[in-house]
Order: structure tokens, then C-alpha cells, then sequence
């Protein structure tokens, strides 16, 4: 009985620190609701809420080496916004190496992959300085540019819940996939065998000039650990 009870209490130990989020049945809302502007916009700007299938609002970030980045300095070149935290478990099992392997051959094939990191400070996967810094070689990670949000305000912006949860942005600039990376919502490794991709499904209809065939997936993993309240 001990025994029973010193697991149980482990299990929900773990599920309280990760917080894991799947999908409700509905869509996230994305409607003409607007979000707090995001650093490096105009004192006093607001800017419209992204919304599949539309232009994606640009934002600027500074990334874990200290240079500002601004989305639209990629315009012209496909885009992945990948949201993830290094303590959640389903990230976990997605940096077992497939998730580096899929950032390798999306930036070989000249796309951008822009990680970013939405955990307040004080939080699960948090990270600022030397710590920002080491997390590409840490992670054997091959994004672009790892992309830091202690406010939250680009994630909210986008309407990211969970780590992970990932956008696609064609070159012409539009928002065309949103969402889960894949069709197995679980944190087992081995349940990355014979998922369907949907990121690397959304690339390859946009390098082949075709419509993107799922633009929505339920996201899921660990939530966001947004701060309480999103400075504006």
C-alpha cells in the first residue's frame, strides 16, 4: 500500500510540472482579437492576432545570442515557428532526434526555423545568458535561430499553447500551417514510427507550389508557462 501510494504521488508530481495540454475538439480562436505589441514595435502599436491563411503579423525577438530578429526579415523564404521548452516530455521525445533531423533537412532546403522559448522566468524552460547560448549544441538542435519571449507576447500573438506547437509561413508571408507536429499526441519515442508529419507534409506541398493539405492539427504537449499577465 506504501508502495502504491509513494507512486501515485510521483505520477502526479510529474504531470503537475509538465501541465500536459491535448486539444479540445474546437479550434483556437483566431479572430479579430489583438495582441499586446511584441519588442521592437512601435511604442503604442497594437498588432493584429495571427490567423491562419493570412498574412502573419511580423514581430522581433532577440535571439540567445543578444541580435534582435524580426520575421520580416525573412520575407521571401518559408518559415517555421517551432515553440518548445527543453523540460516538457513530449519535446523531449521529439529531441530524441527527430526533431533535429526534421530542422536539418527543412534548413538545407533553405526554409528558416525559428525555435522560440515563451516560458516566463522562474519556470520550466526558461533560459537567458550563457544558458540561451549553449541550448543549440545542448540540444543538438539545428534551427536557425533560437528566438527568446520571457513576456510571452509572441506567443500569444500566435496563439501557441503547448510545447511543442508549430506555424509554417510560406514566402509570400502567409501563415499556412498551424498547430501539432504530428498525428500521436503521447510522449513515447516509439510512437514516432509511422507518424504523419504534418510540418514536413506542410513543406513539401509549399515547395511543390501545391495547397497545403491539413492546415490545422490540434496541438498538443506541455502548456505554455506563459507569465500570469502579458505586459503590453
Amino acid at each position: 500500500m506504501i508502495r502504491t501510494l509513494a507512486l501515485a504521488s510521483t505520477a502526479l508530481i510529474l504531470l503537475a510540472a509538465c501541465n500536459p495540454q491535448q486539444a479540445n475538439t474546437e479550434k483556437a480562436d483566431t479572430g479579430a482579437a489583438t495582441a499586446p505589441a511584441a519588442p521592437g514595435a512601435a511604442p503604442g502599436a497594437a498588432m493584429t492576432q495571427a490567423r491562419l491563411g493570412e498574412i502573419a503579423p511580423d514581430f522581433s525577438l532577440v535571439d540567445a545570442d543578444g541580435t534582435e530578429r524580426s520575421l520580416a526579415a525573412f520575407r521571401g523564404r518559408t518559415v517555421v515557428l517551432e515553440w518548445t521548452n527543453a523540460g516538457c516530455p513530449y519535446v523531449q521525445k521529439h529531441y530524441t532526434g527527430a526533431m533535429q533531423a526534421l530542422q536539418k533537412a527543412a534548413t538545407d532546403d533553405g526554409v528558416v526555423w525559428l525555435t522560440i522559448i515563451s516560458s516566463a522566468p522562474g519556470t520550466q524552460g526558461f533560459v537567458e545568458g550563457a544558458g540561451a547560448a549553449a541550448w543549440k549544441t545542448t540540444h543538438r538542435a539545428n534551427f536557425t535561430h533560437l528566438l527568446l519571449d520571457p513576456t510571452g507576447r509572441v506567443g500569444k500573438l500566435y496563439g501557441a499553447k503547448t510545447t511543442p506547437d508549430m506555424r509554417v509561413i510560406d514566402g509570400q508571408g502567409r501563415l499556412l500551417y498551424e498547430g501539432g507536429i504530428d498525428d500521436r499526441p503521447t510522449n513515447k519515442v516509439e510512437d514516432l514510427e509511422g507518424a504523419n508529419n504534418y510540418v514536413q507534409a506542410a513543406l513539401g506541398d509549399i515547395k511543390a507550389g501545391r495547397t497545403v493539405q491539413n492546415g490545422f492539427a490540434q496541438p498538443y504537449g506541455c502548456s505554455i508557462k506563459y507569465p500570469e499577465t502579458i505586459e503590453g
